[in-house]
């Protein structure tokens, strides 16, 4: 296989505007997650930017930024712009899709997405934790995946993912962690199919694939990483990364 890493980032966000330009213990947010995209060492790293500001800053710090029209529709649009600008000759047969504000990122969860994708004849492959927060059974901004896991010699395989306590009964709840390993074929199929009706009526992209037959293998990590939509989620993000830094 080989990858490419596409982080897609626009300053316009409805809840926190310039997110991908907060600082955290000093650094860009998407420089954090730049950082920690090279750091997985398993392809080139490209932020698909839709403003100049962010292009700036990754070129700064000796990033590859490719300028993406802001006004596409989803960052998987502004993914499959920057690689089809970047690599027209198709060189990069898997693209991993990763959202620009998780910027405490495990470098071992690209490698994870990667490795899944790898295992299984998937479309499309990404990730999932095990709650262990009760309040998160609730909590619908964490997303919930509806998997089977087969006999254990391949990964699991979704079969729906809902904002809602999903499956019912007793049993483990997975957290959904946004992150894609596209075969490149998979990719551009996805961006010529149209918003679908599960997809509009749970605002989660990822069921377009599965309504118009696309399958997605998940692979299972111990912990998701804290990712940022709030104002609140950033201060909690930016104190977790004081104490990770200890002491000064």
């Amino acid at each position: 296989m080989n990858c490419i890493i596409v982080i897609p980032a626009r300053m316009a966000s409805t809840r926190l505007p310039g997110k991908p330009l907060a600082e955290i213990a000093g650094v860009p947010m998407i420089v954090r997650v730049w950082r920690s995209a090279v750091a997985a060492d398993i392809g080139p790293v490209v932020v698909a930017a839709g403003d100049d500001e962010i292009a700036n800053t990754l070129r700064a710090e000796g990033g590859i930024a490719v300028m993406t029209d802001p006004a596409l529709p989803s960052g998987t649009d502004r993914v499959f712009a920057a690689v089809e600008a970047f690599d027209p000759q198709g060189t990069f047969d898997v693209v991993i899709n990763l959202q620009g504000d998780l910027p405490l990122l495990d470098p071992t969860n690209l490698r994870a997405v990667r490795d899944t994708l790898a295992a299984s004849s998937a479309d499309i492959a990404t990730l999932a934790a095990r709650i262990t927060e009760p309040a998160d059974f609730e909590n619908p901004s964490v997303v919930k995946p509806v998997m089977t896991f087969g006999n254990g010699t391949t990964p699991a395989r979704a079969l729906y993912f809902s904002r809602s306590r999903v499956p019912s009964g007793a049993g483990d709840l997975y957290h959904h962690i946004g992150i894609y390993a596209f075969r490149r074929e998979a990719l551009t199929r996805f961006v010529s199919l149209p918003p679908s009706p599960l997809e509009k009526r749970e605002n989660l992209e990822q069921l377009r694939a599965l309504e118009n037959g696309m399958t997605i293998a998940v692979g299972i990590v111990e912990h998701p990483p804290l990712s940022v939509d709030t104002p609140a989620d950033l201060e909690r993000v930016r104190e977790a990364a004081r104490l990770a830094s200890g002491p000064r």
